[in-house]
């Protein structure tokens, strides 16, 4: 339970351009024939700007550059951009997202995710967005924005790290397009080999309505054996989805938007490898097993069904633009962990303490299964100034329901698989149904001081009410059913003043907050009933130029953030419950660039440097000071280019790679007296692209992690029944892989 019952692997139960190289953040910007950067227009703010103009860290990587690098996930692109890094639960949607160092240490989400205009994901502690993220398959997709620091005063709570956007491609009216493809690759350690295939097209059904429509289907072969079981390639992963999208330009003023959206996402188990304890503080790691080998006794399926529905209305006023951005969404998440280290050895104690018949019951196998249903409606309504004015405004509402059921079950069985009928029907369990509404008013005006200097003030205010109840039982479980309440309101505001010394040349400054929403707590021993939001604020200096002719481009920021009163998970013995603990600081720098260095060749560099450490902790909590928060590298950083150039008789060909470094990164909180976290190595991969266009056709060859390198991108430290270390369960990159791709537009 998200703070309930607490498993290894700190997972816990219910309560607990065809000229452009892939570029850090600025990877969809094109070169035009004369060698020079064209600008790209973002959505960050909630309006059309270009990406140098915003007066915030943002990036942006495109349609072109998620096809290079033929992503299939958030951890094939996410590297190519500053300050952002992903840790895997084992497969794509057990994603957990870190930007500048706000760690999730918690089981709400800190960092938002949207689709175009409205928001997509949970909300309160109870669906445990943290670890299932939202991770779409890259198709059909126009570019993927992300903003870094704390959005809470247009995009509200859970953005308090930053934002994660996924802007679709919209239905034109201009003509009919059609695009297609299919493609296989083969990958290092699986017998079998992969395959995907992908179409999508674009009608015109009059001079005002248009259709967009898409479907892909994605197959990759597993390639982790179980030692324990003796089955080989046991994570197969399958990955389907659509759209549809209908534009009805109503007049030259008025358009609507309809789009369903639906994604399947289906694992047989978890990519990760087993290893073995060798040393403490930090532990190292030794190879006991084959490579890419497991030892658990039950499979891990993870299973993730997202359907998205929204209608969006513009409205250009003449005095005025309003927008109405509404959506419905439906999440279905299903996972297995084998709990057998955590409970199976103690049967024996548990049996006896409860004085079960035939007791005492020998060591078995356990195996934990949750299961999230998440029910999701956004209403937003905005209304800005138009034209040039020396002051420009916008003011909005808000308001999303959300509805939750989270289902986390323990089963118990001897080492034959057959359950004991002392712990049935289940050895514990945990239902917590829970609700949250939440009611927003924002607005920010901008006020131009002079034709280079403006400054723009923005304010929020929030007010959210949750429900819940625990319903739980069992061996290790308190018998409960009980509800629990609450409500907060949440100010949070932004200043960000910017300077244009030229036309191509911007300083900025920007003070944010950001918060995410506490809520009613579990039923544990020295727990209280309400955990308090946790909040911050960021401090951040910026640079965006654009210089050498217009054929180089450098962003930087530094930046500063106090995070205060932070919910942390606490447990032991598997059972666990919230409570704020203390404050952490952030600071670092972020820079991307990109050098056109001669016609059809560009060269892209971007590192980031984020120091995240607590900075204070409660008396009860022994949380270690001044260490890295987890799941985030103090350096991380890429190196991109790509060659365009024209071939075998005049057809358009590109080159290219990047190569991506990951620093070490601690699995979860250090404390003082720690035997549960771990330093997950630092890891460096090389990808590499080619393609030639043949009149309709473009052939593609990728190779993704060349070198095959053995990256440990997440997982940790496995604890039994006594929070006493066992051994190693780490999830692993998806090794090499070498396909072929073949695809038609028209």
């Amino acid at each position: 339970m998200t703070n309930c019952i607490r498993l290894s692997r700190g997972m816990a139960l219910g309560l607990s351009g065809s000229a452009l190289a892939m570029m850090m953040g600025v990877t969809n910007v094109r070169a035009a024939e004369d060698n020079v950067i064209v600008e790209i227009i973002v959505t960050a703010q909630k309006r059309n700007e270009s990406l140098q103009d915003v007066p915030a860290s943002v990036s942006a990587f495109g349609e072109e550059q998620l096809t290079r690098v033929h992503a299939t996930q958030l951890q094939d692109y996410a590297a190519y951009m500053p300050g952002i890094n992903i840790s895997s639960g084992g497969s794509p949607g057990q994603t957990t997202i870190t930007l500048r160092g706000i760690a999730p240490v918690g089981p709400g989400s800190v960092v938002g995710t949207y689709v175009d205009d409205t928001p997509l994901g949970a909300s309160n502690n109870y669906a445990r967005a943290t670890g299932f993220a939202l991770d779409l398959m890259p198709y059909d997709i126009e570019r993927v924005e992300v903003l870094r620091g704390p959005q809470g005063t247009l995009y509200g709570a859970g953005a308090m790290g930053g934002l994660l956007k996924y802007v679709l491609k919209e239905p034109s009216t201009e003509g009919f397009e059609f695009r297609g493809g299919i493609e296989g690759s083969d990958v290092s350690g699986a017998d079998d080999l992969g395959w995907g295939a992908r179409v999508g097209v674009n009608v015109p059904l009059s001079d005002s309505v248009a259709l967009r429509a898409s479907y892909f289907q994605q197959n990759t072969p597993g390639y982790i054996d179980n030692d324990y079981t003796g089955e080989q390639d046991v994570n197969d992963l399958e990955q389907s989805g659509g759209r549809l999208a209908l534009l009805w330009q109503i007049n030259e003023n008025a358009s609507l938007k309809l789009g369903g959206m639906w994604q399947r996402l289906d694992s047989d188990d978890n990519a990760s490898m087993t290893l073995s304890l060798a040393g403490a503080d930090p532990f190292r790691a030794r190879r006991d097993l084959p490579d890419l080998t497991v030892s658990k006794s039950w499979d891990e399926p993870f299973s993730k069904d997202v359907d998205y529905y929204s209608a969006t209305l513009n409205w250009d006023l003449g005095w005025g633009e309003f927008v109405s951005a509404s959506s419905y969404s439906t999440t279905h998440t299903s996972q297995t962990q084998d709990a057998t280290i955590t409970f199976g050895a103690f049967f024996p104690f548990y049996s006896t303490v409860l004085e079960l018949p035939g007791f005492p019951y020998d060591p078995g196998l356990a195996k934990f299964n949750i299961t999230l249903d998440h029910k999701k409606w956004t209403q937003e309504f905005r209304l800005a100034s138009s034209g040039d004015g020396a002051i420009q405004w916008r003011v909005g509402a808000f308001y999303t329901k959300e509805d939750s059921e989270n289902e986390q079950v323990v089963y118990a069985t001897d080492v034959n698989r057959v359950p004991l009928a002392g712990f049935q029907p289940n050895f514990a369990f945990a239902l917590l149904p829970s609700e949250y509404q939440e009611v927003a008013v924002f607005g920010d005006v901008t006020f131009r001081i002079s034709d280079s200097f403006d400054v723009t003030t923005g304010l929020r205010f929030a007010a959210n009410e949750q429900k819940f109840r625990q319903i739980s039982g069992g061996a290790v479980l308190p018998t409960a059913n009980q509800p629990g309440e609450s409500d907060e309101d949440v100010f949070t505001y932004a200043v960000s003043p910017r300077w244009h010394l030229t036309d191509d040349t911007m300083l900025y400054a920007r003070v944010a907050t950001g918060y995410r929403p506490g809520g009613p707590n579990t039923i544990v021993l020295n727990m209280p009933p309400q955990v308090e939001a946790d909040e911050l604020t960021n401090y951040e200096l910026g640079l965006k130029t654009i210089f050498m002719d217009g054929r180089a481009l450098l962003n930087a920021s530094v930046f500063y953030i106090d995070w205060q009163d932070i919910q942390q998970i606490r447990s032991f013995a598997g059972v666990s419950g919230l409570g704020n603990a203390g404050d952490a600081e952030s600071k670092g720098v972020e820079f991307e660039s990109l050098f056109s260095v001669s016609p059809g060749l560009q060269l892209g560099f971007n590192f980031s440097y984020t120091d995240a450490t607590l900075k204070s902790s409660p008396e009860d909590l022994p949380n270690a000071l001044g260490v890295q928060l987890p799941g985030v590298p103090e350096w991380s950083g890429a190196i991109t280019a790509n060659y365009s150039f024209t071939a075998f008789g005049g057809h358009d060909a590109n080159v290219g790679g990047g190569w991506r470094y990951i620093d070490e990164r601690w699995s979860q909180v250090v404390m003082t007296a720690d035997n549960r976290a771990y330093l997950l190595p630092s890891y460096d991969v090389l990808d590499l692209h080619a393609d030639v266009q043949i009149s309709n056709a473009t052939l593609r060859l990728f190779v993704k992690n060349l070198t095959d390198e053995r990256a440990f991108t997440g997982g940790g430290v496995t604890v039994d029944g006594l929070d006493q270390p066992v051994r190693l369960d780490l999830n692993v990159l998806q090794p090499r892989t070498v396909g072929v791709s073949i695809d038609f537009q028209f």
